[in-house]
């Protein structure tokens, strides 16, 4: 069942009073938009090197759910022509939010691919699921905790927080979020003052048709694919006298994206256009307090060369160093305006649409009828950098997490998502794309490009990158497509092709969005 399915009633004891929270704006745009065919869910996945004792698990997580009972609820019941979809809280879950499907080889494939097709539905409350899976038969594989969200309701930090609380109450350790980064004056953080104050200089022009990735032929099926990825964390040039870096790990990975698509475009003969990226920004603390839902809000990256001469040099086999250096220090110009600037989490636009006036049925095609007609508008593609994994995700006798992966929906017209975070020293990348834009042989394709797209970031000038290599079996697959292009053939080691089978860290955290 996915989340198109109406709310249905549930029994309550007489007397009992029931809570209701009005949708947010970005709860009912999500809303409005959904569609069987790309389900609307976020995949968390997290790996322990133990296992964890399925009752005391079970116990942790339904008083995790008391301590954050913002997300004990589901879809209250209600006509079309009512002004506002409203969140029933409950006083317990409607189901049992935890299981623990049989262990095996193709064990985490399998979930990875319920994770992409299987949305959690927003009648029954909580609208999330927590799998245990074991790859293989012996305790000592370790495990990996598969979170499946539906978006809807939540996005990845509000559910990360909640695992975060989970694990102190299973382990007894302290799993308190990690302090902030310390950036000197001069710099921009998230929500921090813009560089220069008054109105963000992005240069971009509101009405130019962004750049499309470049479809592939043989693509013809529904849903989401994924491709994980570990990496290392790009490396930076020396802090400068006063300590501020003159980009960031989340620029660097704008900038990736940015190669990743003008070169994949021009491998297959698509005309250049300028790329634009939605990032999500997150604002929220990290600890208890912090509010569950939906809380992050999406800006809009142009990443473009300022000379338009760049553009052959950017998109050669070999990106040429200084074109690339160039790039990351106007898009870091960019990102530092962005942060400093507020507003609803969609826009003006979205928060008028979104106004309790007309009933949700008429906003709701309202919605679907704009979206088709803003569609050749629609950025590039979507970047979601969680950066730096704030919790130590300390699960006592199953040890802490080694790795910790996220991905977000890849709906057309964008049809790829990219989502990475950092977990002690490794960058984690999760490339999602809809089944109606790339093939498995194809996005195995577009992700080795982004790893030497990333690459070409790093600065040369930076001591090298000392952090270990992955643990053994993160992944469960190595993908191998047939040949491509020169320099996109392959997909980078350790990844793993999934989907439905029919057919120092950064330092500007976010959220799947």
């Amino acid at each position: 069942m996915t989340a198109l399915h109406p709310a249905r009633r549930h029994d309550r004891p007489a007397g009992q009073p029931v809570q209701r929270i009005p949708f947010a704006t970005v709860d009912e745009i999500s809303r409005h938009c959904l569609q069987d065919e790309e389900p609307e869910t976020v995949h968390i996945e997290v790996h322990l090197p133990g296992l964890p004792e399925p009752e005391r698990l079970r116990a942790a997580f339904a008083e995790a759910l008391r301590r954050h009972p913002r997300i004990v609820m589901r879809e209250a019941p209600g006509r079309w022509y009512r002004r506002r979809y409203e969140w029933e809280l409950t006083a317990e879950p409607d189901v049992d939010p935890v299981s623990f499907p049989p262990p095996g080889p193709d064990a985490l494939v399998r979930a990875r691919a319920r994770a992409l097709s299987d949305c959690p539905p927003l009648s029954s409350s909580p609208p999330v699921r927590l799998e245990v899976i074991r790859p293989g038969a012996d305790d000592r594989d370790g495990c990996v905790l598969m979170l499946t969200i539906n978006h809807t309701a939540l996005d990845g930090p509000a559910c990360l927080r909640v695992l975060a609380t989970v694990a102190e109450l299973y382990g007894g350790a302290d799993n308190s979020p990690a302090a902030p980064p310390i950036r000197p004056s001069g710099t921009a953080g998230a929500g921090g003052p813009a560089a220069g104050g008054g109105r963000p200089r992005t240069g971009d022009l509101p009405w130019t048709r962004p750049a499309r990735i470049a479809p592939d032929a043989k693509a013809r099926a529904t849903g989401n694919g994924m491709v994980i990825v570990d990496l290392p964390v790009p490396r930076r040039p020396p802090r400068g006298p006063d300590g501020a870096a003159p980009y960031t790990v989340n620029d660097q990975l704008l900038v990736a994206t940015c190669l990743t698509v003008a070169r994949w475009n021009r491998l297959h003969d698509r005309a250049a256009g300028p790329v634009r990226i939605t990032m999500p920004m997150d604002d929220r603390p990290r600890g208890v307090e912090m509010p569950i839902g939906n809380g992050t809000r999406l800006v809009e990256v142009l990443v473009s060369p300022e000379d338009r001469t760049d553009e052959e040099l950017l998109t050669a086999a070999r990106p040429d160093p200084e074109a690339v250096a160039r790039l990351l220090r106007r898009t870091a110009e960019r990102t530092r305006a962005l942060k400093g600037t507020q507003g609803p989490p969609l826009g003006w636009g979205a928060a008028l649409l979104t106004a309790p006036v007309l009933p949700v049925g008429l906003r709701a095609a309202t919605a679907r009828g704009l979206r088709r007609a803003i569609a050749p508008w629609t950025s590039t593609t979507l970047l979601s950098n969680i950066g730096r994994v704030p919790y130590p995700l300390d699960f006592g006798d199953a040890g802490r997490a080694r790795a910790v992966w996220f991905s977000a929906p890849a709906r057309m017209p964008r049809g790829l998502t990219v989502t990475t975070a950092s977990t002690a020293g490794r960058l984690h990348l999760a490339l999602r794309w809809s089944r109606a834009l790339l093939n498995d042989a194809a996005a195995a394709a577009l992700a080795r490009l982004f790893e030497q797209s990333l690459a070409a970031t790093a600065a040369p000038d930076a001591p090298p990158d000392t952090a270990a290599g992955p643990p053994a079996g993160l992944a469960s697959g190595t993908a191998n497509g047939p040949a491509a292009p020169e320099d996109s053939t392959t997909a980078p080691r350790g990844s793993d092709i999934t989907g439905d089978r029919s057919g120092s860290p950064a330092e500007t955290p976010g959220g799947p969005s």
